[in-house]
C-alpha cells in the first residue's frame, strides 16, 4: 500500500511536470502519514542532514568549476588544438567536437554544459565548412553525454555517496569506458564523412602549427591533469578537487585567457548558484524518498523479484539495463541514480558484481537519455543552438545512439574495462 502510494504519487507528480526535486518532497511527504516509524520531524531532519557530507560538497564546486571553464575560452582552445590534430583527416571537425566535447567533459563533469560550451562554436563551424545542420548538431548532443561518463562526472559522485562507493575508484572506472564510447562515436563519423565527402583535407598538420596551438591550449589541456592526477596520486580527495579546480578556473579565466572579467563573475556564480540549488533539492528530496523505500524493504523486494525471474547474472543485467534505458528517457540523470542506486545496488551485490563495474554501467546507461525523447536535454539545448526541430534531431543522433548502445553491452560483458585501472 505504501509502495503504490509513493511512486504512484510521483508518477502523477511528475507527468503533472512538477519539478523532480519537489515531486519526490511531496511523494514521501504524503507516505509518512502512513508509516509510524517516521515523524514527520524526522523527515525534516533527514532533508537537512542529508547534504551534511563532506563528498557532496563536490557538487556545487565541480558546477561552478565548469561554469567559469564555459565562458573563460577554454573550449575554443581545445577546439582549435584539435583541428591542428586531425583537421587533415576526412570529417576532421566532426572528429575534432568529440575529441574537444571529451576534454571538456573531463573539465565539466556535465553533459548539457559540454553541448553548450562546444556546441555554441562547433556546430556554426562545421555548418561553415560545408557539414549537414543536422548531422553537425547530432555529433555535439552526442559526444555531450561523455560529460558523466569521463571524470570528473557529478553522477558518479552521486552514486559513490548513495552506495558508499570511493568516488576516486568510479572516477577511474570511467576513463576507460568514456574514451571507448569516444572513439566508437568518431570511428562513426569518419565513416559518414567518407560517403558524404565532409571535411576531406581542411586543414595540413604542420610541427608549427602543433606546437603553435599546443602553447595556446597547453593551460586547458592541464585542467583535467591537475584534478584527476591529483587524486589519483592521493594528493587530494575528489572534493578538495572540487576547490582547485574552481580556483584554477578563477586564474586561467581571468588572469591568463581573460575572457572573463571580475564583472562576470557574479552572474557565473548566480548560474552555478541555480543549478547547484535544484541538483542539491533534488539530492535531499531523494534521500527522504529512499529511507521510505528501506523502511518498506522495496529495495529487498526488487532483488527478490529479478533472481526469481533467472539465476543467469547476464539475464538480469539486462533487465537492469532495460530498465535504466526507460528510466533515462523519462528522469534526469542525477535524479535517477539517487533514487535507483539503493535500490539497485542491493541486487548487484546479491549477484557479486563490483561496485565500481555496476556504477559505471548504471551512469553509462543513463548518459543515453541525454539523447533520448522525451526529456533528452542534450537533444534540446542542441535544437536551441542550431535551430534543428527535436524531432529531426532524435532521427539524426540514431546512428550515435546505436553506437552507444553496442559500447554498452561491450561494458557489461567486459567488467575488466572498468576496474583495470583501480
Amino acid at each position: 500500500m505504501i509502495s503504490l502510494i509513493l511512486f504512484g504519487t510521483l508518477a502523477i507528480l511528475l507527468i503533472l511536470t512538477v519539478p523532480v526535486g519537489i515531486a519526490l518532497g511531496i511523494a514521501s511527504v504524503i507516505s509518512i502519514f502512513f508509516i509510524s516509524a517516521i515523524p514527520t520531524e524526522g523527515l525534516i531532519r533527514d532533508l537537512v542532514t542529508s547534504l551534511d557530507t563532506f563528498p557532496l560538497l563536490a557538487v556545487p564546486l565541480f558546477i561552478l568549476a565548469g561554469e567559469l571553464m564555459s565562458g573563460g575560452g577554454i573550449s575554443e582552445r581545445l577546439m582549435n588544438f584539435g583541428k591542428v590534430i586531425v583537421g587533415n583527416i576526412t570529417g576532421g571537425l566532426a572528429i575534432v567536437a568529440v575529441l574537444t566535447s571529451m576534454f571538456f567533459a573531463a573539465i565539466s563533469g556535465s553533459g548539457p554544459a559540454t553541448v553548450a560550451a562546444v556546441g555554441g562554436m562547433m556546430i556554426p563551424a562545421m555548418i561553415k565548412e560545408g557539414y549537414d545542420k543536422k548531422f553537425a548538431t547530432s555529433v555535439i548532443v552526442s559526444a555531450g553525454s561523455l560529460g558523466i561518463i569521463i571524470p570528473p562526472s557529478i553522477p558518479m559522485i552521486m552514486y559513490g555517496v548513495s552506495s558508499q562507493t570511493s568516488v576516486g575508484n568510479m572516477f577511474l572506472g570511467g576513463i576507460l569506458p568514456g574514451i571507448l564510447i569516444g572513439a566508437v562515436m568518431i570511428l562513426w563519423c569518419y565513416i559518414y564523412c567518407k560517403k558524404k565527402g565532409y571535411g576531406a583535407g581542411a586543414q595540413k598538420f604542420t610541427f608549427k602549427a602543433f606546437f603553435t596551438q599546443l602553447n595556446n591550449a597547453k593551460w586547458a589541456l592541464l585542467t583535467p591533469i591537475i584534478i584527476l592526477g591529483g587524486i589519483y596520486s592521493g594528493k587530494f580527495t575528489p572534493t578538495e578537487a572540487a576547490v582547485i579546480s574552481v580556483v584554477y578556473a578563477v586564474v586561467i579565466s581571468l588572469f591568463v585567457y581573460k575572457e572573463l572579467s571580475v564583472k562576470d563573475l557574479p552572474r557565473v556564480i548566480t548560474k552555478a548558484s541555480l543549478t547547484s540549488a535544484s541538483v542539491l533539492i533534488i539530492i535531499s528530496a531523494a534521500t527522504a524518498f529512499g529511507k521510505i523505500l528501506t523502511l518498506e524493504q522495496i529495495p529487498t523486494q526488487v532483488a527478490n523479484a529479478l533472481t526469481t525471474v533467472s539465476e543467469n547474472k547476464l539475464v538480469i543485467l539486462l533487465l537492469i539495463t532495460i530498465m535504466l534505458l526507460i528510466v533515462g528517457m523519462f528522469m534526469d540523470t542525477t535524479a535517477a541514480v539517487v533514487i535507483l542506486t539503493p535500490i539497485l545496488f542491493p541486487v548487484a551485490m546479491q549477484l557479486q558484481i563490483d561496485p565500481v563495474h555496476f556504477g559505471v554501467m548504471m551512469i553509462a546507461n543513463l548518459a543515453i537519455g541525454f539523447i533520448t525523447p522525451p526529456l533528452g536535454v542534450n537533444l534540446f539545448v542542441g535544437s536551441g543552438i542550431s535551430g534543428v526541430g527535436i524531432p529531426t534531431l532524435a532521427r539524426a543522433v540514431t546512428p550515435f545512439l546505436i553506437s552507444m548502445l553496442l559500447t554498452l553491452i561491450v561494458i557489461i560483458l567486459v567488467p575488466l574495462l572498468s576496474v583495470i585501472l583501480i
